[in-house]
């Protein structure tokens, strides 16, 4: 393996896919595939580990590639990295990465407490290959191109060291995990129909080359794994592996080597630690549940009492988005908060229940959006947190018993904080370029969850959740992008959404509709609406009347060149001429005298995202309009 230096133009265009796992909706469709093979050996005295890795690189894309990159994550904690030097230049710095006084905690790490990830040696097909470490990536030239179609094996010695737990990844966080190893190997980096995705590591969130993992990890006896992958050795294993009943034939010595498989995952996580309690749970209808939490009397019921939960939610996700296509599910004591991987996730805490519960809800989801679907979430992070949210929303409201008329409440609430502040970006951003912390964090979950809710507004609520189902059957494993949950849900409703993809998330338009005034037109009513912010939208249109009755009016909007079904089949729907976008004014005629009239609202759903709900409302006496 040589190091050099030289002047990156960026020579690559296009990018790869694995053939075999895919109905391809587009014929010329095409990802890549990556087969890992790693023994590692970890030290937990030190926290140091050596590794071999082996990697069958599949060129599946149409181009011949000259160049591969790998990302190494764990060289992000160092002072003076790319994510040290953004939590020193951000306004709103992530709390969990800084002190008290709001200074970078990478900045203060010592040697023996940082992290970092080094290849020792690269070969490509036994021929050593031309390699510049930039940070968290590592720049390969290759020894030979790969041809369209072609396969080449890597073979790489790499050795790190595991980080004080700064952010997801670490050792002894502050619920005393003693190891949460996530993006702890020498990962390659995604290559798509865009070209080459290897981004350096600043904190957000990732995008990978769908593949298989068979991995090795020897460390000492006492401590309990648990991650992805299948473990193919319980029985030498135990540690509430083993089969109920059954006697364990461990070899003599101080540590255990655990073989664990993976099979067509992203990514690979595991963690460990010597005081973990094991638990399992057979789902009768859906995979094993294995949960993984320390031996602390304050937590223990807790984490008893999220198993059910957990399969409720299992439940609910494979009915209303679609089957989960693995045979297991860990939940996991580690990491920082909650954070989804492949067949598990990392959640601390415990002492609560109901944030235990909720925290475990959304990063399931992610399974289905992040792990399955997979779209880049670098550049369609709203695609991955948003719809994660928007379904987590429902499934809380289900089955933890909120019943909230709109679980969604939440969602919009930030939007409109988001909206109203001045700090708004597209969602086209990447997720590095956030200039706050806030404006990322409301644009990806709260402006990605409305994203679904209020298409559900648009097409109406039956027609999102199949439109959310044919997306995930139609584009699991493939890395979708917007477009394709657009397409989803045209397919399914008949109507053209390309102006709602574009306004929502290329924009910071806003939606602002108004009643602009209710008078008397002989034996009739006139009521006359406004658009007042630049985004377009259908209208639903409440109408009370003086006698209790009530009806709606429906206004669609032209360029969708369809309608939604009645939202509201108990009452009688009305449905109006369409709305050009273009006329800032509509008006209709109700067959009923002003004097009858009690109130008028746009939009009684309060689904639709709209900025300024005041002028929504129009009352003859100021009592509420609805009961």
């Amino acid at each position: 393996m040589q190091y050099k230096n030289w002047s990156r133009l960026g020579p690559l265009v296009a990018l790869l896919a694995f053939v075999g796992v895919v109905e391809a909706q587009n014929t010329g469709y095409w990802q890549q595939h990556v087969d890992y093979t790693m023994e590692v050996d970890m030290d937990v005295e030190n926290f140091q580990y050596t590794g071999t890795q082996k990697l069958v690189y599949t060129n599946n894309s149409p181009d011949t590639l000259k160049r591969v990159y790998y990302h190494l994550y764990f060289n992000a904690f160092q002072p003076g990295s790319e994510m040290d030097l953004r939590l020193q230049g951000i306004t709103d710095p992530d709390g969990r990465m800084v002190t008290d006084e709001k200074r970078s905690r990478i900045a203060s790490l010592t040697e023996s407490e940082q992290g970092y990830l080094r290849a020792t040696s690269l070969k490509q097909d036994g021929q050593e290959v031309v390699v510049m470490e930039e940070g968290t990536v590592l720049v390969v030239d290759l020894a030979k191109p790969i041809a369209p179609g072609g396969k080449t094996i890597f073979d790489m010695e790499f050795n790190g060291q595991v980080p004080v737990q700064v952010r997801r990844s670490g050792r002894n966080n502050a619920d005393g995990v003693a190891l949460s190893m996530s993006q702890w190997y020498p990962k390659l980096a995604e290559y798509d129909f865009e070209g080459w995705h290897a981004d350096p590591y600043i904190a957000r969130e990732f995008h990978g080359v769908w593949g298989n993992f068979d991995v090795k990890l020897t460390l000492d006896k006492n401590y309990t794994v648990g991650g992805s992958g299948y473990l193919q050795n319980p029985q030498e294993i135990g540690h509430g592996y083993e089969a109920p009943g059954s006697t364990v034939k461990r070899e003599k010595g101080k540590t255990l080597t655990w073989h664990f498989k993976a099979p067509m995952v992203h990514d690979f996580m595991w963690a460990a630690d010597p005081d973990y309690i094991h638990d399992t749970l057979a789902m009768e209808n859906g995979p094993t549940l294995h949960f993984f939490y320390k031996n602390d009397p304050e937590i223990i019921e807790n984490w008893k009492k999220v198993q059910p939960t957990t399969a409720d939610a299992m439940t609910f996700f494979n009915k209303n988005v679609g089957p989960y296509p693995y045979k297991q599910y860990s939940v996991i004591q580690g990491g920082d908060g909650g954070m989804e991987y492949a067949m598990g996730t990392l959640i601390t805490g415990g002492k609560k229940l109901g944030g235990l519960q909720g925290t475990m809800i959304h990063e399931l989801a992610h399974s289905w959006f992040q792990h399955v679907l997979a779209t880049n979430e670098a550049k369609h992070e709203w695609m991955d947190e948003g719809f994660a949210s928007f379904i987590s929303s429902l499934c809380k409201n289900e089955i933890l018993g909120a019943k909230k008329p709109n679980p969604f409440e939440n969602s919009y609430k930030g939007y409109y904080n988001l909206a109203l502040s001045g700090r708004e970006q597209p969602q086209t951003t990447h997720a590095d370029r956030y200039d706050m912390n806030f404006a990322y964090g409301i644009s990806a979950y709260s402006k990605g969850a409305v994203f679904l809710s209020q298409l559900g507004y648009v097409i109406g609520q039956d027609k999102l959740m199949e439109s959310l189902r044919k997306y995930y059957n139609d584009f699991k494993f493939k890395h979708p992008v917007p477009n394709d949950i657009k397409r989803s849900a045209e397919k399914v409703s008949g109507m053209e959404l390309d102006w709602y993809l574009t306004d929502w998330t290329q924009t910071t338009n806003t939606i602002d509709y108004g009643i602009e005034g209710v008078s008397a037109d002989g034996e009739n009513t006139n009521i006359r609406l406004v658009r007042n912010g630049l985004m377009p939208m259908p209208l639903d249109i409440l109408v009370v009347y003086e006698d209790g009755t009530q009806e709606t009016f429906y206004a669609p909007l032209r360029m969708m060149r369809g309608e939604k079904d009645n939202p509201y089949p108990h009452l009688k729907r009305t449905v109006l001429e369409d709305w050009p976008w273009a006329s800032k004014t509509y008006s209709f005629t109700v067959d009923r005298p002003l004097e009858s009239i009690k109130g008028v609202m746009i939009d009684p759903s309060e689904l639709m995202a709209d900025v300024n709900a005041e002028n929504n409302v129009w009352q003859k006496v100021s009592q509420p309009l609805k009961d």
